[in-house]
């Protein structure tokens, strides 16, 4: 320390010379162009990961779904070409492609080469629009090693290309055409995204239906064209050759309304008419559209966006609709005598129980927090929702007094259920938190008191649980072991939770709470990892964790936090040689390097220890197959599974929120029929280990 504090003091008497710690005006370094989004790609897509990828489509599809909202398009069509190149195609007005005043050059070179140009600043094209405010276009030619744009406007086709940014050559009049419109190809530059430039198609899809929800009567059309590089016509504007490829097209006259019906596919309704309300508010295109529906459920599904970009953490749109509907449900339950006075009203949490509802909002210049968009932060967005909405829910609850009593009684159960709980609740919460309820008897906590550097094991029986427990690091690692299956928590209140014992050891353990009294900053483990078997069994219990967690724990996955273990599947063994196989494929390269063949595996060849004796073409290999982590010694659980140098974890993430509710409400519900329906349509993608 000595020794550092004196070179400190000679680094600060030294006497400076030019570049040496100076800060002047040459060390100002200037990106000219579109230079800074390549410099810096995170900050304007996100990531140059899957996300950040995706991303792109979304920049360039968000300009043609503009011209549909203003009334201009009613037809987009996004293609995923061989190469991996996007193509998005609307029958809009056609990017301008006149002279720009003040460049100089064409209006379409001016937006595709020009960060912060476009029609959605000042009084430009759109009075409303999403995207990245006018600088998509350009921020992926800036990110793609091949662009084109072709524009389809007053009978002639004008084209452009670029590459990282930069024009090819000047745009130029190519043809003629009957079309109106404009058609974008890009291929992403791999420089940029190196983790991988492929497309996910169920990704693609699943985005743009929500958007096709969002903007009633577009028709979008999506088509997987990989497979057909030498299939595809030379010119085209849209897609209709007599190829049989991947295709999804989606067209919603109900809008917001058919979105719910979507959602709430899997679930039993609790009122017969679904409330929709879609409302401009002023001259400048800004409005309001609502729709929801109450369903036989504990759980509440509620979306909002704002000029369709989708708000997960919510924003002043979302507190304008919770002010509302409170208000006006208690309003009208205490003026029909549905409420008595001695039941006091009911809580915006007893109003929200069951109900699937989606926001969106319109605005002129709407305001974000944080780079992604994630919460509306415009004020006037609260009132607008609160006076539209408001007025729109009073009149259809007169006009629907059956679907109103049935909405109120569901907001009496959930006050009833909530007073039932409250003493489990706090009894388990509030007494653990305030008296020092020891933590669970059957957890082996780790030493350090650090969350970051703090994880814990959730595994699969005892005799997993013993051989953690011997092999784990002390120092770090903690291990939690359940006792068969927990507690299905889909359809249940927190007070048959909080019953269930191993319900009651993970969220004690956790440290978090549960329900209104979860708080984050509370996590005691930063890393939360499910170890089961790999069977049915092993499936099942992670199955049941991973809805607990999604449905009581969802921020614990938002951050991060929540991984799955993945054991080996194999131990293979040749003379003292032995290596661990977490695949089959791995299992045939070990033995194709040794120089063994596997033989074909036969009733004969299977000892009763699940070990297999493979003989051909050079010495013996015995192949160990994993079947629990109960069936591995204290060393081998160490070595394979919680090794931090060595171990494979999958980290839990909500890619689409939407797509992941409806999977839990499928398979963790109470209705049998969506549940059959869904393993028969996906029985051959399972694997079964017979």
């Amino acid at each position: 320390m000595a020794e550092k504090k004196k070179a400190t003091k000679a680094a600060s008497t030294k006497k400076k010379t030019k570049g040496d710690g100076d800060y002047g005006a040459d060390q100002i370094s200037i990106l000219e162009g579109l230079e800074p989004v390549r410099k810096r790609p995170g900050m304007y897509i996100g990531s140059t990961g899957p996300e950040g990828l995706h991303h792109m489509i979304w920049e360039i599809f968000d300009n043609s779904r503009d011209e549909a909202m203003a009334g201009h398009a009613n037809r987009i069509e996004v293609s995923v070409l061989p190469g991996n190149v996007i193509r998005v195609v609307d029958n809009g007005r056609g990017i301008p492609v006149d002279k720009h005043k003040k460049t100089k050059v064409s209006a379409l070179e001016t937006i595709m080469t020009t960060l912060h140009a476009g029609g959605k600043f000042g009084d430009g094209g759109y009075k409303i629009s999403g995207g990245l405010h006018g600088v998509g276009a350009s921020v992926v030619n800036a990110l793609s090693v091949y662009m084109k744009a072709e524009v389809h406007k007053d009978g002639g086709i004008h084209v452009q290309e670029y590459s990282q940014g930069k024009k090819k050559a000047a745009v130029k009049k190519v043809g003629t055409t009957k079309e109106q419109g404009s058609i974008i190809y890009f291929q992403p530059d791999p420089e940029i995204f190196k983790e991988s430039t492929e497309f996910v198609w169920k990704k693609i899809v699943t985005h743009l239906r929500g958007q096709a929800y969002l903007v009633k009567g577009l028709e979008i059309n999506v088509v997987d064209l990989r497979e057909h590089e030498g299939d595809l016509p030379d010119t085209y504007y849209y897609y209709d050759a007599d190829i049989d490829v991947p295709t999804q097209s989606f067209y919603f006259e109900g809008g917001l309304r058919s979105l719910v019906r979507f959602l709430n596919k899997h679930q039993k309704p609790v009122h017969k008419h679904t409330f929709y309300v879609s409302e401009k508010v002023n001259e400048d295109g800004e409005a309001v559209e609502v729709s929801f529906q109450y369903v036989d459920d504990i759980s509440s599904r509620i979306f909002a966006y704002a000029n369709n970009i989708p708000n997960p953490e919510g924003g002043y749109h979302l507190t304008g609709f919770k002010t509302a509907l409170t208000r006006i449900v208690n309003s009208y339950a205490k003026k029909n005598n549905i409420i008595k006075e001695k039941d006091g009203s009911l809580t915006g949490d007893d109003i929200l129980e069951g109900l699937t509802a989606v926001i969106s909002v319109h605005l002129r210049e709407p305001q974000f927090e944080g780079q992604t968009k994630g919460k509306l932060g415009s004020t006037e967005a609260k009132g607008m929702v609160e006076t539209a909405f408001g007025k729109a829910l009073q009149d259809f609850l007169e006009e629907h007094p059956d679907d109103a009593k049935a909405m109120i009684n569901k907001g009496l159960l959930a006050m009833r259920a909530r007073k039932a709980a409250k003493a489990a609740k706090d009894s388990v919460l509030r007494k653990g938190a305030l008296e020092g309820m020891t933590l669970p008897g059957k957890l082996a906590d780790c030493q350090t008191k650090s969350a970051e550097e703090s994880e814990l094991f959730i595994v699969e029986g005892d005799s997993a649980g013993g051989s953690a427990k011997q092999g784990r690091d002390r120092r770090t690692q903690a291990i939690l072991p359940l006792k068969g299956k927990i507690l299905n928590v889909e359809r249940a209140r927190l007070d048959k939770m909080l019953a269930s014992e191993q319900v009651k050891n993970i969220v004690v353990a956790l440290g978090t709470a549960i329900g209104d009294t979860f708080n984050i900053e509370n996590l005691r483990y930063h890393k939360i990892i499910i170890a089961t078997d790999a069977d049915v069994d092993g499936d099942h219990i992670r199955t049941l964790l991973l809805t607990l967690f999604y449905r009581h724990f969802k921020q614990v996955i938002e951050g991060g936090y929540l991984y799955i273990a993945q054991p080996p599947l194999y131990k293979i063994k040749k003379g003292k040689e032995q290596v661990y196989a977490y695949s089959d494929e791995e299992k045939f390269k070990v033995l194709k390097d040794w120089g063994v063949e596997e033989a074909e595996t036969t009733e004969e060849e299977t000892t009763e220890d699940d070990e297999e004796a493979v003989v051909k073409k050079g010495p013996k290999a015995i192949i160990s197959r994993f079947k629990g982590l109960g069936e591995m010694d204290a060393n081998e659980l160490y070595d394979t599974t919680m090794d931090k140098e060595k171990r494979i974890l999958k980290q839990v993430t909500i890619e689409d929120a939407a797509d992941a509710d409806s999977v839990f409400d499928t398979l963790m519900g109470s209705e049998v029929a969506p549940r059959k329906a869904f393993i028969v349509a996906n029985a051959k993608l399972a694997e079964i280990d017979l």
